[in-house]
């Protein structure tokens, strides 16, 4: 029998097993598709949205809060076009993560490098929702660094609505985004020093000049660039289009010296100030994180983005892992036993023991 003479239970049935772009797509391939979509529109646009960016409940969470609710008591919300227009977004940013895991999470043992499954796939959006709902309700203006003692209660309240288990998936995922922002958005100096010699082995790496204070005005018409985080869309399409037909170019001249650009510049620091530097920018949600790995691979660039967001930012760093060892304190677990199991595959979204 031809699919399009499929009785319509079967047709609404196949349906429930599309993503959201397959549904879009087969209800426009004829009307009786299209009038059988219609008929059944919130509910088979819920069950794609839950099977392939799921689970709903913890992005909803994410989506509907807001400055006046306490974080830490769950929330319910009817499903709607326009929560899923949110969905959308955070859902494929967690899809751009978890592809973007394997790498980070076997990145010294590559030869264990494998896709996650869609067991371990549905724990890494599940994990990456609540640290961006951790991160957007207390890594904010409302929480300036004197407030970290007198909160540290109120945040552990979010982490208790968890297990011992969820915790280290959450933590695991963190640690992905951490190296990102290490490693790719802010390297520190020895990282640009190594990269600068696997580029151009046959030059001095002492050239390098690190932590130099003059700030020579480049020219106007150099690499423009705007924050995308405070900018209104029409502003960034010309942006977007300008600096994806520039961005290998812009990547490549990164360890390029010119007249106008010293390589060792693109560190920020050693050590310690790299280690604050780190602090600061973990603060990020996950997708200005991916915005910043993808579209600015210069130091000014990224400064740019970062001073748009105000003073509260700079020296105020992340929260998450000391509320998270507040909790496992408090639950009577070694913080030092957890993060070897997580490390080694015991605990975290990528369990050796689910292979």
């Amino acid at each position: 029998m031809a699919f399009e003479f499929l009785a319509t239970e079967l047709v609404a049935n196949i349906y429930l097993h599309c993503s959201v772009e397959d549904v879009l797509a087969l209800s426009s391939t004829c009307h009786r598709f299209r009038s059988i979509y219609l008929s059944r529109k919130i509910p088979i646009l819920e069950t794609a949205a839950e099977r392939q960016f799921g689970p709903l409940v913890d992005a909803t969470q994410l989506l509907t809060y807001n400055a006046s609710q306490q974080v830490h008591v769950i929330r319910s919300a009817p499903f709607s076009i326009a929560l899923l227009k949110q969905i959308l977004h955070v859902g494929r940013t967690a899809e751009q993560w978890a592809d973007i895991y394997p790498f980070k999470k076997w990145k010294h043992n590559f030869e264990d490098r494998r896709l996650l499954s869609p067991q371990e796939q549905y724990r890494f959006r599940r994990a990456l929702y609540r640290l961006w709902l951790y991160g957007r309700a207390f890594h904010n203006r409302d929480y300036p660094r004197e407030s970290r003692v007198l909160t540290s209660r109120y945040r552990s309240l979010l982490l208790h609505n968890w297990s011992t288990l969820e915790l280290t998936e959450i933590a695991d995922v963190y640690a992905v985004l951490r190296d990102v922002v290490d490693g790719n958005i802010c390297p520190s100096n020895g990282t640009i020093a190594r990269k600068f010699k696997r580029r151009f082995p046959e030059k001095d790496q002492n050239q390098l000049l690190f932590n130099i204070h003059l700030n020579y005005p480049l020219p106007a018409s150099t690499n423009p660039f705007v924050s995308p985080f405070h900018s209104s869309p029409s502003a960034l399409t010309g942006f977007h289009n300008h600096l994806d037909s520039d961005r290998n170019r812009l990547h490549h001249s990164k360890y390029n010296a010119t007249p106008h650009h010293e390589p060792g510049a693109e560190g920020w620091g050693d050590d310690i100030p790299h280690y604050y530097v780190v602090e600061d920018m973990c603060k990020l949600e996950p997708d200005q994180i991916l915005y910043l790995k993808d579209h600015a691979p210069l130091k000014r660039q990224v400064e740019i983005c970062v001073r748009s967001l105000g003073d509260w930012f700079e020296n105020n760093g992340q929260t998450w892992t000391q509320t998270f060892e507040l909790v496992l304190f408090e639950r009577g677990e070694k913080v030092e036993d957890i993060m070897k199991a997580i490390a080694d595959g015991e605990m975290g979204v990528a369990v050796v023991e689910d292979l």
